[in-house]
């Protein structure tokens, strides 16, 4: 077993006693994070679905991030509220940042910013990966899913 599917099986197990349901939006992991939730136990049940938001215009129309740049920390909680009330979930989770190779909006690659929230109460981590894109994609899912883990664990 996976340490990420270890912990996608105590989230499911977490959000089930609440009888919460998630989301996800994602932009960097383009989809990693809610494939790895959708795996989880009885993930029909408390995963209410996501969105890949991979253009900042999808961004800023479909989850009402402000217009501007997208690597930040306030785009990240803007994504994860969004997506909340898009999906009318208790939980929400929000990715964006930079993979590489190359810098973007004068970040450099590894630059990651996820933000959490349960019932309106937001979490949100920056973070600095080193690697290649893929690297960066694998490390950005996994503390993702442990922040979530957290978030929903407390």
């Amino acid at each position: 077993m996976t340490t990420e599917s270890a912990i996608t099986r105590r989230i499911a197990h977490a959000v089930h006693e609440h009888q919460w349901q998630v989301s996800v939006a994602e932009s960097l992991t383009c989809g990693r994070i809610l494939s790895t939730l959708g795996a989880g136990p009885d993930a029909a049940t408390w995963l209410a679905g996501g969105l890949v938001a991979y253009l900042s215009e999808i961004k800023f129309r479909l989850l009402g991030v402000d217009p501007g740049p997208v690597i930040t920390a306030t785009c990240a909680r803007q994504m994860t509220t969004g997506v909340a009330a898009l999906m009318r979930s208790e939980v929400a989770l929000g990715v964006t940042g930079c993979g590489g190779p190359e810098p973007e909006e004068g970040q450099p690659p590894g630059t990651v910013f996820i933000a959490v929230s349960v019932q309106d109460l937001i979490v949100e981590r920056a973070f600095e990966f080193d690697g290649r894109p893929d690297q960066v994609l694998d490390a950005t899912t996994r503390h993702a899913l442990n922040l979530l883990h957290e978030a929903v664990t407390s």
